[in-house]
């Protein structure tokens, strides 16, 4: 079997996909839906359909939807040095340079509903932070109108419209939708997305993440005061003065909702490998009580409820602590392990900032970074607190979930995460992305010497502040939070130590002991990758050849260009990223493998490895791949014939399957 997958790597469509599988008649040959068919189907079922609906409309949207579901047009390249140096080499966390559009369609397959919280602070499009729509994809008239399903007339419109570089609602919109609609292919089932908005476009994003998330999803809108003091710009004198900047939440599915403020002061005096916790005892209350029912009197590991009683809590918020693993029994006693993140209120609260000053402001974010990177000047203007951040993430995550920022900025959520770990005894990691925006020293010269002055880099940009904040913040985090309470717990067991009632002491000396190893096992460091361009004239290999066709030369691949080969394909076949491939040896020709795919993709293979290969199948208890993926270029057509029998031979003796692909 053969795939282009290097030049047609596309986001998921979960809508494409349910349509596939439930409606197989409506797609033709070439996998073309057939809308028409379609309707006929659901019109006998009574379907009816209202000519009439309430939408978003605007120039470039049939623009917008097209670049949520066009092939990448980059490879991933690994900055391999960054990545092996010691607190790098086992980092699960992600920075990744590149234009997000990009880089969303790469993890799209594996990140699909694997995020448990987005995060994102995009341009607000004030007229002021400088938004301006620019899209580097080339189509003609004729390619637009029939890829978009538009007249020529309009197709045309659209070209003029997005190459015009313009800041109008309709170009902000154009440049949010395709982002937005694959943001929330990657979100879990029960993952929530914040947006960072203010006045200028908080009408339109509403309206369009109704259309994307669905209104149902809606939770609500948090309004954070981001300034404390008035502003005076030009046109403020006829005009409310803007101090209050907006969160839009939206939950992944379902309309689940969750609370977004903490329930008082609780101890947790426990920890193990998913953070700190306190042990509750599930409680039990009268059966007759007013919110008695039937559904709270269940069993669990065994044990019931005594006569008359019910449980306090009810068997889906049980299922949720027995899927964690945390619950037990003691003496007869259903013992629940409560972390900060459950212990939620039943009152929301969307106004943040106006009575708890620790939340922090703009301003306040402003010098917060700066502390962080030495008291440098950085230029940045709208930064985030990592107050603010690290309380969504508190609220909308558990110890060990994934978060997504994709307008990365200055790296506040990365900051966030590594401090609420590092404070709560969690695991969450991020993935940021930021691309590498230039920094003009005409508009930002702080910014700009900073960059080029103090870390030393050429051709400063966005990208570099973001990569040294993260390794500042996680430098000062060891420093006042890790490192403090490891000196701290070590002095209260030399105490306990100290004491002549050791033995009943040393449970408790080895909770410390243990805590000490979840703090000095936190993850403080990121791997790093950027997108980079798919090599010019890399086409699909010809089948007959011709000779006024311009071939890809395959000879001019170095190792470092098939290393970005790998990367890519690993990850389109659902690989993270922070997972390394295995090297395996087949008489002296490496292969890569991971789980069930081996990836032969180098030059020189000959049947000798190929058969070094099925005999490690036969014997290798460890090694089982269900999938051969071979660099077509790299290979011969005789030795890929040879490949495909010798396979086949071996899966037939073996009755077993394993897929032969070629790749270009």
């Amino acid at each position: 079997m053969e795939q282009n997958v290097t030049k047609n790597i596309t986001a998921k469509d979960e809508i494409l996909e349910v349509l596939q599988k439930y409606f197989s008649q409506c797609f033709d040959k070439d996998n073309n839906f057939n809308f028409e068919k379609f309707k006929k189907e659901l019109q006998l079922q009574d379907v009816n359909f209202s000519k009439e609906s309430y939408t978003l409309d605007w120039l470039g949207k049939s623009y917008a939807r097209l670049l949520a579901t066009d092939s990448a047009t980059t490879l991933l390249k690994e900055d391999k040095e960054w990545n092996n140096k010691g607190e790098n080499k086992t980092s699960q966390n992600l920075l990744i340079k590149g234009d997000n559009l990009e880089v969303l369609k790469h993890l799209s397959n594996a990140y699909y509903n694997k995020i448990k919280m987005i995060y994102i602070d995009p341009p607000y499009n004030t007229g002021n932070d400088d938004f301006v729509y620019q899209d580097d994809r080339k189509f003609t008239v004729e390619e637009l109108s029939k890829l978009a399903g538009v007249d020529e007339e309009k197709a045309k419109r659209i070209l003029d419209f997005v190459n015009s570089k313009s800041n109008s609602h309709s170009a902000w919109l154009t440049f949010m939708y395709p982002r937005l609609y694959i943001a929330k292919q990657l979100l879990k089932e029960d993952g929530v997305i914040f947006v960072s908005i203010d006045d200028n476009e908080v009408a339109q994003l509403r309206i369009l993440m109704d259309e994307i998330f669905g209104e149902n999803n809606f939770v609500g809108s948090i309004a954070w005061e981001s300034k404390t003091k008035s502003q005076n710009t030009k046109d403020s004198y006829n005009k409310l003065q803007t101090k209050v900047e907006y969160i839009l939440v939206y939950t992944r599915k379902d309309g689940k909702r969750f609370n977004l403020i903490q329930k008082g002061k609780k101890q947790y005096p426990m920890i193990d490998d998913k953070g700190k916790y306190r042990e509750y005892p599930l409680e039990v209350m009268n059966a007759d009580d007013i919110r008695g029912r039937k559904t709270m009197i269940f069993e669990i590991e065994g044990l019931y409820p005594p006569e008359g009683k019910q449980w306090k809590l009810g068997q889906e918020t049980i299922s949720i602590f027995k899927s964690r693993n945390d619950l037990f029994v003691r003496d007869g006693r259903i013992i629940l392990k409560m972390r900060p993140e459950d212990e939620k209120t039943e009152i929301t609260e969307p106004f943040w900032g106006f009575l708890d000053k620790n939340i922090g402001t703009a301003e306040s974010a402003k010098k917060e970074l700066s502390t962080v990177l030495n008291n440098s000047k950085h230029g940045f203007e709208t930064v985030k607190p990592v107050n603010l951040i690290k309380r969504l993430i508190f609220h909308a995550t558990n110890s060990n979930d994934l978060i997504l920022d994709f307008f990365a900025g200055s790296g506040t959520t990365g900051h966030a995460v590594m401090q609420l770990n590092a404070e709560y005894g969690g695991n969450r990691k991020y993935i940021l992305v930021q691309i590498p925006e230039s920094v003009d020293p005409k508009k930002n010269k702080t910014a700009y010497d900073f960059i080029k002055n103090e870390l030393g880099i050429a051709n400063p940009t966005i990208f570099e502040i973001t990569k040294e904040r993260l390794v500042r913040a996680a430098r000062k985090i060891k420093e006042e939070i890790i490192d403090k309470k490891i000196a701290e717990i070590e002095i209260k067991i030399k105490e306990l130590e100290a004491q002549s009632d050791l033995e009943n002491n040393q449970k408790e000396i080895e909770r410390f002991q243990k805590e000490i190893n979840v703090l000095k096992n936190q993850d403080l460091g990121f791997k790093i990758f950027e997108t980079v361009p798919i090599w010019e004239g890399y086409e699909f290999k010809a089948e007959v050849f011709e000779e006024q066709l311009n071939l890809f030369d395959e000879n001019k691949l170095t190792e470092e260009d098939i290393q970005m080969l790998l990367t890519t394909w690993k990850t389109y076949d659902g690989v993270p990223l922070t997972q390394d491939l295995n090297a395996i040896d087949l008489d002296g020709y490496t292969g890569y493998y991971h789980d069930t795919k081996i990836y032969l993709m180098f030059k020189g293979f000959e049947i000798k490895h190929l058969k070094k290969l099925l005999e490690e199948i036969d014997t290798n208890k460890d090694f089982n791949p269900a999938t051969i993926i071979v660099f077509g270029y790299n290979f011969d057509s005789k030795t890929l014939r040879e490949i495909a029998e010798n396979v086949s031979s071996y899966m037939n003796k073996k009755s077993i399957d394993i897929d032969f692909i070629i790749r270009y």
